[in-house]
């Protein structure tokens, strides 16, 4: 019995099966490279979020030093007599004659 060995022509489809299934790969990831959550798109957006939140940390660490000075003033301790004026004037309603009251 002789051995026959079939010939078959490759087909024009067969051989762009793998070079399609690679640049659909490639298009895909090269997308979301560019446009996804941490692409160069979302990077910019993530490095704006931490340039206002630096800002945002400055005023609030400067608002707390500012919070944290009239707490020590008001101290027992460190009682200073013109935050204590100024604190009685306040909560009793009071004014030298001197002075000149402004109404809010």
């Amino acid at each position: 019995m002789p051995a026959f060995t079939r010939q078959r022509k490759q087909s024009f489809v067969r051989n762009l099966i793998f070079p399609a299934i690679a640049t659909s790969v490639l298009g895909y990831f090269g997308f979301h490279a560019l446009n996804g959550e941490f692409g160069l798109v979302g990077r910019a957006r993530i490095e704006h979020q931490v340039a206002d939140l630096k800002q945002r940390l400055d005023v609030l660490v400067a608002e707390r030093e500012d919070l944290v000075a009239h707490v020590t003033l008001l101290r027992p301790e460190s009682l200073d007599p013109d935050m204590v004026d100024e604190r009685a004037r306040l909560n009793l309603n009071l004014v030298n004659a001197n002075e000149v009251v402004i109404l809010r």
